[in-house]
């Protein structure tokens, strides 16, 4: 493999001599190594296999990335004392102007500027860090508000459609394949009693109500880079970035960093949403993009959190009485703990939600 990853990095424009390369980082998703090179002054790597069963059409994927680096680097250039290099992925075209490399195995490979001092948490902790994961996913958003060009590419259709996910839904409790739903009624009975108001999110950006905007779909915490100060250097991990609406962004990340325990908390006594993250995390997203959002938008914010909390535990419980076909588990009844972790999680937010509307506004008023 080291001599395939030398033969792939000399396809790209890198500045120095390539010297060795070692797997970085956990990711789930794609493959990736720390590219060094040999000279001290020149700069080292990111190259990583792009997982092209899940993101289908690399060439589109990668004009994805290429307009949306660009387009944060041009901001960036307006604000004085900008760091171009640390501020910003820096996406490093091949020698024949593709963007990626296809090797002789029909693996596709990508290659970025590696940030070095940087640091990355996994958990919100407190809320100043949700505060912080807030204003950079709001910069990363109101930064994007204005690009050129048309909508991005959707790399992964209907993502968060959960219309079509409940559709799907039903359909799976009807067909019942491996004979798991008498184990799971009460579950299906309780996502299916709330089913009409988890559509509403698509329903109202088809009538025109919320405008699709760039967002960025993986707004963990792990993907904002800090400096050694713990300010805000960058968003990453863009594979995601497409046509959505705002919503799924704040969701995505109070479900995700909010969460007083685990995704598969076997002890739902864990399992809740942390007010203070909630409010920390919207106190800085608003900071940055309250003059670009619309009213109707900022009026799904805080829905948007039960919203993407719904829809995992659709996704996790579909694929639980489908026989574990999508997910991977550890256990037979993985995806089963998941959903009703999920289930906990949404009935600690909806009796917080009333207070979560009124941070909402009160930040969306500051």
């Amino acid at each position: 493999m080291a001599s395939n990853i030398e033969k792939i990095v000399e396809q790209f424009k890198i500045e120095g001599t390539y010297k060795e390369a070692a797997i970085f980082g956990d990711g789930l998703i794609n493959t990736t190594y720390k590219v060094k090179t040999v000279e001290e002054d020149q700069p080292n790597y990111l190259l990583q296999i792009i997982n092209h069963h899940i993101f289908k059409n690399v060439p589109e994927l990668t004009k994805n990335i290429q307009r949306v680096t660009n387009h944060l680097r041009q901001k960036l250039e307006q604000i004085e004392g900008s760091d171009l290099k640390r501020e910003v992925l820096t996406p490093i075209d091949t020698k024949d102007g593709n963007g990626f490399i296809k090797d002789e195995e029909g693996n596709y490979w990508r290659m970025f500027l590696f940030i070095e001092n940087t640091r990355s948490y996994n958990q919100l902790s407190n809320s100043n860090q949700a505060f912080v994961g807030g204003k950079a996913f709001g910069q990363f958003q109101s930064r994007l508000a204005d690009l050129s060009g048309g909508p991005l590419y959707p790399v992964l259709p209907d993502f968060h459609n959960t219309e079509m996910r409940i559709l799907n839904f039903i359909e799976r409790v009807k067909q019942n394949p491996v004979d798991r739903l008498k184990e799971v009624q009460e579950e299906v009975d309780f996502l299916m009693a709330r089913s009409e108001e988890y559509k509403k999110v698509v329903q109202m950006g088809r009538e025109g109500l919320i405008p699709e905007r760039i967002v960025h779909q993986d707004t963990k915490f792990n993907n904002v880079l800090l400096d050694e100060n713990d300010e805000i250097l960058c968003v990453i991990d863009l594979d995601t970035v497409m046509p959505g609406y705002v919503c799924y962004d704040i969701g995505d990340a109070i479900r995700n960093g909010a969460n007083t325990g685990l995704e598969d908390d076997r002890n739902l006594d864990n399992v809740s949403m942390n007010i203070e993250l909630f409010e920390g995390f919207i106190k800085g997203f608003l900071q940055e993009t309250k003059d670009v959002l619309t009213p109707a938008e900022i009026d799904t914010l805080a829905f948007g959190a039960k919203l993407l909390t719904y829809e995992q535990a659709v996704r996790f419980l579909d694929d639980y009485i489908d026989g574990d076909n999508y997910y991977k588990v550890n256990a037979p009844d993985h995806n089963l703990v998941r959903t009703r972790a999920q289930i906990k999680l949404l009935k600690s937010m909806e009796e917080q939600y009333d207070q979560m509307e009124a941070i909402v506004k009160k930040y969306a008023a500051n």
